[in-house]
């Protein structure tokens, strides 16, 4: 199968950067799959999962957002963060969720509740992930 280049970034590291098959990503309007010679387009990531086909075999992590760029042979993806499930603290993960759950209950602001929203989504979603280790 064809390949092309994949670039996964953080602020904190380059995460992932080799050759691949495929990778599939949640966007904003659902589930995008990108193969070489995709083409070219750049939009906004949903916090999830990111699937990396290479090899013939699929390896996943989680995602916190971001964006994704696509051009000829080379992807990139720009996210706040991004791990494999073998990275994820899951008590960490569970406390965070709690801390969301809690704030969603007594959260009076719009601000606050979308917040919250936002940090409940990225826990379930690291938890999900490192389900898979």
């Amino acid at each position: 199968m064809s390949q092309f280049t994949l670039e996964i970034v953080t602020p904190d590291r380059k995460f992932f950067e080799d050759e691949v098959e495929m990778v599939i990503v949640r966007g904003v309007e659902g589930d995008i799959g990108i193969l070489k010679n995709h083409t070219p387009l750049v939009t906004p990531l949903s916090i999830g999962r990111i699937r990396i086909k290479k090899n013939g075999e699929f390896k996943e992590a989680a995602i916190a957002g971001g964006y994704i760029e696509v051009s000829k042979n080379k992807t990139t993806v720009i996210t706040d963060a991004a791990e494999w499930p073998e990275e994820i603290d899951v008590k960490r993960a569970e406390e965070a969720k709690k801390r969301a759950e809690q704030r969603l209950k007594s959260s009076k602001s719009e601000v606050d509740i979308v917040r919250a929203h936002i940090a409940l989504r990225k826990a379930l979603n690291r938890l999900e992930v490192a389900k898979k280790k």
